[in-house]
């Protein structure tokens, strides 16, 4: 016999919170192996002591916030919706049934007004990464490093054209040391004092709705304002141990070095290989990755060359002369060198002249072939060929399941494909934030 069912809203029922979340929750396993009372201890210099109304928890504050970004959900409103009807969310945050949910503003105005000016986030993450080596989930050996790009909240449309002071490179100091001891070596007269290194203005895209964003004008990337996440992940189980945001109009390589000193530091790390893509192919990081001592593995990029021209692999540089062999015997000399540390090597126009190749081989007028080589083009060509060894074909393999797979995980599962506010403070408190809760996930489900 059919019956109506009858209405049983109303009906009061004897239950706890702890009957009704299922015990493999990944909050129930995120919660067994993870205290979170560090956070009160992280912020408590944020707070007044012995004055005001009593502060909201900052413990269920930024677990609320862990939730957020655990589960994909993109906005505080949102985010307040579901704690007010998920019961496993309100068990984990320590919230009864009846217990009032915290407002969105509550989120914001704390963010605004106790947080801004502070490196919790940093430090929150920096904590967790911490918990992550006890377990033994960090070996801190193999580091893989990339970036990725996310959209600010910005129209592209929307910009105006400023002069911008661009900051000279760091290792601009290194560089000149070596120019200065190689044209020693070969010989040569000193070049004239570097001018002091003093910011040159250049004309660049400027938001006017965030203005911390960079324009990013890459081939196969979307153009608009961007933010990068320079992302730093273990070999061991992928563990994000570095987290790092600029404007997208920063080239990956900038920050790289200092960010691997930076994790040495903080987590004494006791490095050996680092793996990275083709960006990150340049003379100054090889070089930096060479004076560490690292076992560096870098993707490779086919160099671009004029349509119909050879390429420059098959000029043969040769040490015992120093000098590039061409295809066709003839030997180019070095001639000169430049202070952003170029040598130059410039072939015998006489027997270019007369040369079959000539046409594939130079449209100087003058027909002067020249080959240029970086005063640290032998810690590039030694970096460039670990990709080649069984031992570097592994790690870079790896790279892959590690920074790859890190970032496709948190756009497709954590709501990182957008920035969430505006200004880099607050989207490197997104990054930081999104990428702890990734790592409180891979933990809890290694335990």
């Amino acid at each position: 016999m059919l019956k109506d069912p009858g209405p049983t809203q109303h009906e009061l029922e004897m239950v706890t919170l702890e009957e009704l979340v299922p015990s493999d929750h990944l909050l129930r396993r995120i919660d067994a192996i993870i205290d979170f009372s560090f956070i009160r201890d992280e912020t408590r210099h944020l707070y007044c002591e012995d004055n005001g109304r009593p502060a909201l928890d900052p413990v269920l504050l930024f677990k609320a916030l862990f939730i957020g970004y655990l589960f994909g959900i993109r906005s505080e409103r949102q985010l307040v919706r579901e704690l007010q009807v998920n019961v496993a969310y309100r068990w984990f945050l320590g919230l009864r049934l009846t217990d009032k949910v915290p407002d969105a503003s509550t989120f914001s105005q704390n963010r605004r007004r106790r947080f801004r000016d502070s490196d919790i986030a940093q430090r929150l993450f920096d904590h967790v990464v911490e918990q992550a080596m006890q377990q033994g989930l960090v070996g801190g050996r193999v580091l893989y490093t990339d970036s990725t790009h996310i959209k600010a909240n910005a129209n592209r449309r929307r910009f105006t054209m400023q002069e911008v002071e661009t900051t000279p490179q760091a290792y601009l100091a290194e560089l000149e040391e070596a120019v200065v001891a190689d044209r020693e070596a070969h010989g040569k007269k000193p070049l004239p004092p570097r001018r002091e290194a003093e910011p040159e203005p250049t004309a660049k895209k400027i938001s006017d709705t965030d203005p911390d964003s960079g324009y990013m004008v890459r081939e196969g990337k979307p153009k608009g304002f961007f933010y990068l996440d320079h992302r730093t992940v273990d070999g061991r189980h992928a563990i994000i141990t570095d987290v790092h945001i600029t404007p997208a109009s920063v080239h990956d390589s900038v920050p790289y070095l200092e960010r691997l000193d930076r994790q040495r530091r903080r987590f004494g790390f006791d490095l050996a290989a680092v793996g990275v893509d083709a960006g990150y192919f340049t003379a100054a990081i090889c070089q930096g990755l060479e004076k560490r001592q690292l076992y560096g593995v870098i993707g490779y990029c086919r160099p671009s060359k004029p349509k119909g021209m050879m390429p420059k692999r098959l000029f043969v540089y040769d040490a015992d002369q120093d000098g590039y062999r061409c295809p066709e015997g003839q030997t180019r000399s070095f001639r000169t060198e430049t202070g952003e540390g170029y040598r130059h090597y410039h072939s015998d126009p006489v027997w270019c002249r007369e040369c079959p190749r000539l046409a594939t081989c130079t449209r100087n007028q003058h027909y002067r072939k020249t080959v240029t080589r970086h005063v640290w083009e032998d810690a590039k060509e030694r970096v460039g060929s670990r990709r080649l060894e069984p031992v570097g074909k592994r790690i870079y393999e790896r790279r892959k399941e590690t920074v790859e797979r890190s970032f496709a995980d948190a756009k497709q599962l954590h709501g990182y494909r957008y920035a969430r506010m505006r200004g880099i403070a607050g989207m490197r408190e997104q990054a930081l934030l999104c990428a702890a809760a990734q790592n409180l996930k891979k933990m809890a489900l290694a335990a």
